[in-house]
């Protein structure tokens, strides 16, 4: 079943950046869009399992740090070589300050 889970608090992330939120062994990505809204993905690249948070993020896309590979983060699409397994995405929502993603 799923279930919302904290991963950090809104003002944490900058606009146009990226946090690791890591929750029972995995690693996720926490994203603050230009637009002020929040996104979440898998926290590591598909191509070589690098943590995207270390990576670049530009309108809405995050680059990675190793191999420059690009990711849609709000849709997960990979765009740019060599990735090419789209990143997974979850549901998220601010509440009282608060950014929530809905694990499965």
């Amino acid at each position: 079943m799923a279930e919302w889970i904290e991963a950090c608090a809104a003002d944490d992330i900058d606009e146009e950046d990226v946090i690791r939120f890591d929750h029972a062994g995995r690693t996720f990505a926490i994203y603050r869009s230009p637009d002020d809204e929040y996104f979440a993905t898998d926290g590591l690249c598909t191509h070589e399992k690098v943590h995207l948070a270390d990576g670049l993020v530009m309108d809405d896309v995050i680059e990675c740090p190793k191999h420059n590979g690009r990711f849609n983060y709000k849709t997960g699409q990979a765009l740019r070589a060599p990735v090419c397994v789209n990143l997974k995405t979850y549901p998220v929502k601010v509440e009282a300050g608060k950014v929530l993603i809905q694990l499965d």
